[in-house]
C-alpha cells in the first residue's frame, strides 16, 4: 500500500511540474496569440484542460515505470523469481472506467466549444469573401463596395460567406482561433465576433500554390463609430470609381489581379503594372513586344501564349468582356 501512496504523490508532483514546464515553454498559454474574438475563449479553455490531462497521462506512465525500475529492480546476488501475479480486477476496472469518463467529459467540452463557435446571431452582418491565388477580396453587400482589407466592428457577429475561385484555400486569423476551408464551387460560412480592437492578418492555411506564403490581407477591428466612418469613406471611393480607370481598379481588386501584379513596381508573382503600358516587354522566348492594348488583352484572355521573361506561366485565363478589359487597360495606363 505504501508503494501506491508514494507513486500517487509522485504522479501528482510530476503532473504539476510537467504542466509548468509546458507553460514555460509556451505550449500551454504563454505563446498563444492574443484572443481577439468571443469564440477564442471556449477554444482556449478546452486547450488548457487538454494540456492538464496530457501532463497527467504522461506522469501516470513515466512515474510508475521509473519507480518500478528503481525500487523493484533485481538486487545484486538475488536469484529467486519475483512474486507471481494473476491480475488485479479493481485496477482493470479502474483503467477502463476512468478513461471512458474522461473521454465523455471531453466530448461534452468539445461539443460545447463547437456550439459556442457556431452560435448564430440573427443580427450578424454579412461579408462575402473571395479567395484565389494569391489574394483575398471582401465584398460588403449592405453597402455595395469591395475592398482588399477586412474591416469589422468590435462586439458584433459577422458571417463571412466564402468562396474560392480556383483551388482550396483556408481562412485563418490566429487571434480569432477559428479556421475554415474555402472550397471552389460552394459557399462556406465562418462566424466570428471580434472582441478586441486592433490590426491583424488573415492568412491562407492551405497550401495553394507558389505564392501561398504571401496570401495575406489586413484585418482591422474598430469601434462601431469608426466602422461607420470607414463605410462612409468606402462608399465615397466607390462612387468616385465610376470612371473607366476607376472601374478597372475595382475589377483588379474584385478579380484578385492585385494578388499577383503590383501597382507600385514592387516584385510579386506576376509582372508589375507600374509603367507597363507602352513599355518594351521581353518574353521568355527571347523576343520583345510592346505592352499595348492588344498585348494586355491577350495576356488576360490567353496568358500562356506570351510568357514574360522571369515569370512562371501560372496565371489562369479570365473570361472578361471587351468592356471590362478596356477598363483594366485604362487603369493600367494611369500607373506611371
Amino acid at each position: 500500500m505504501a508503494h501506491f501512496v508514494i507513486v500517487g504523490i509522485l504522479v501528482i508532483v510530476m503532473t504539476v511540474l510537467t504542466y509548468l514546464g509546458l507553460d514555460a515553454a509556451g505550449l500551454a498559454k504563454q505563446m498563444h496569440p492574443v484572443a481577439a474574438s468571443a469564440q477564442a475563449a471556449p477554444i482556449d479553455q478546452l486547450w488548457h484542460w487538454e494540456i492538464i490531462v496530457i501532463s497527467f497521462l504522461l506522469s501516470l506512465i513515466v512515474v510508475p515505470m521509473i519507480y518500478s525500475l528503481v525500487v523493484f529492480r533485481q538486487k545484486k546476488g538475488e536469484m529467486k523469481d519475483g512474486e507471481h501475479f494473476e491480475g488485479n480486477t479493481n485496477l482493470e476496472i479502474a483503467w477502463t472506467v476512468v478513461p471512458l469518463i474522461t473521454v465523455v467529459i471531453f466530448a461534452y467540452l468539445g461539443a460545447y466549444s463547437l456550439g459556442e463557435v457556431r452560435r448564430v446571431d440573427p443580427n450578424a452582418m454579412v461579408v462575402n469573401v473571395k479567395a484565389q491565388q494569391f489574394s483575398w477580396t471582401f465584398e460588403y453587400p449592405e453597402y455595395g463596395f469591395i475592398t482588399t482589407e477586412l474591416y469589422l466592428p468590435v462586439d458584433r457577429q459577422v458571417v463571412l460567406k466564402m468562396e474560392a475561385v480556383d483551388v482550396i484555400h483556408s481562412f485563418w486569423v490566429p487571434e480569432f482561433r477559428v479556421k475554415q476551408d474555402v472550397v471552389p464551387g460552394r459557399i462556406t460560412e465562418y462566424r466570428i465576433t471580434p472582441s478586441l480592437e486592433g490590426s491583424y492578418k488573415v492568412r491562407c492555411a492551405e497550401l495553394c500554390g507558389t505564392s501561398h506564403a504571401y496570401m495575406e490581407a489586413p484585418v482591422v477591428i474598430v469601434s462601431s463609430e469608426d466602422y461607420a466612418d470607414w463605410t462612409v469613406a468606402q462608399i465615397k471611393i466607390a462612387e468616385e470609381s465610376k470612371t473607366p480607370d476607376g472601374q478597372g481598379k475595382l475589377l483588379a481588386t474584385k478579380n484578385g489581379c492585385i494578388g499577383c501584379h503590383s501597382a507600385d513596381g514592387s516584385a510579386m508573382t506576376g509582372p508589375t503594372w507600374f509603367g507597363l503600358y507602352g513599355s518594351d516587354v521581353k518574353l521568355a522566348d527571347g523576343s520583345t513586344v510592346v505592352a499595348d492594348d492588344a498585348f494586355i488583352a491577350e495576356s488576360i484572355l490567353e496568358p500562356t501564349v506570351k510568357i514574360v521573361e522571369g515569370f512562371p506561366p501560372v496565371m489562369p485565363p479570365y473570361a472578361l468582356s471587351d468592356e471590362e478589359i478596356s477598363y483594366l487597360i485604362a487603369y493600367i495606363k494611369t500607373l506611371k
